[in-house]
């Protein structure tokens, strides 16, 4: 019994709560009071406030920052990943441009990289990790691996706020060029880094993309691990048939 009367008190502060939000009594980037005030307020214990808030933030209602507290989530515009592509495209609205954020690491293949880049251990890679923002809040990330000394050597410093697809184009003209593209998606939870740096709920699905760039000799020159939130992405493909498969069909 007790446990279903907890149950009911989570449902009904994140009732109330998600009622304030979407009423405008709570707007956007608003910082709620302290999780102790409002276990006060409401007159529940912490974890019972706690696990009301998760369900805010499954919603994608508020977001939680580590060392600053909760606070209303500003409408996110969505993201549609484009197959076979480099780009993604964001759907149109009245808010902030994204922009991206890179920072650059110099590292040695290891664990399931050796597998994705098929390059033997210890091969020198180069990792830019990308995040990309809407306003202040993080929108989705990319990890980008180049292998060997292709890559370009840059800094966080070298990219001012731009799109993903400039970020993407730079260090293509530092790579050799690609004659096939490979993608995978598929959904998942986050991990626990992707979901503080995404001020996600950790219940949350995500689309992991995994493309990998091939050369004509068939060696991948680049992989990206793209980590998209459900709760504003799409994946979008088209296929072309051949002009042979039209002729046999016709």
């Amino acid at each position: 019994m007790a446990t279903g009367t907890a149950l009911s008190r989570r449902q009904t502060i994140a009732d109330d709560l998600h009622n304030q939000i979407t009423t405008g009594r709570l707007k956007g980037g608003d910082r709620l009071p302290s999780e102790t005030s409002l276990a006060s307020h409401y007159q529940v214990s912490t974890p019972t406030l706690r696990s009301a808030l998760a369900l805010l933030q499954a919603e994608g209602l508020i977001e939680k920052i580590h060392g600053k507290g909760n606070f209303v989530r500003h409408p996110l515009r969505r993201i549609t990943y484009i197959g076979g592509g480099r780009t993604c495209a964001e759907t149109a609205g009245a808010t902030p441009q994204l922009h991206v954020t890179v920072h650059t690491t110099q590292l040695q293949a290891q664990g399931n990289l050796l597998a994705l880049l098929e390059v033997p251990a210890g091969t020198r890679l180069t990792e830019f990790l990308c995040i990309r923002h809407e306003g202040k809040s993080p929108h989705s990330l990319a990890r980008v691996y180049i292998p060997g000394d292709s890559a370009p050597r840059l800094t966080a410093c070298d990219f001012p706020p731009c799109s993903y697809a400039e970020v993407e184009a730079r260090l293509t003209a530092h790579r050799p060029p690609s004659t096939e593209i490979r993608e995978r998606v598929t959904a998942r939870l986050p991990t626990p880094e992707e979901a503080v740096t995404l001020r996600i709920s950790p219940t949350l699905s995500i689309l992991a993309i995994s493309r990998l760039a091939v050369d004509s000799t068939g060696h991948v020159v680049e992989a990206a691990l793209l980590a998209l939130p459900g709760d504003r992405a799409d994946a979008y493909f088209i296929t072309h048939p051949t002009i042979e498969k039209q002729r046999r069909e016709g």
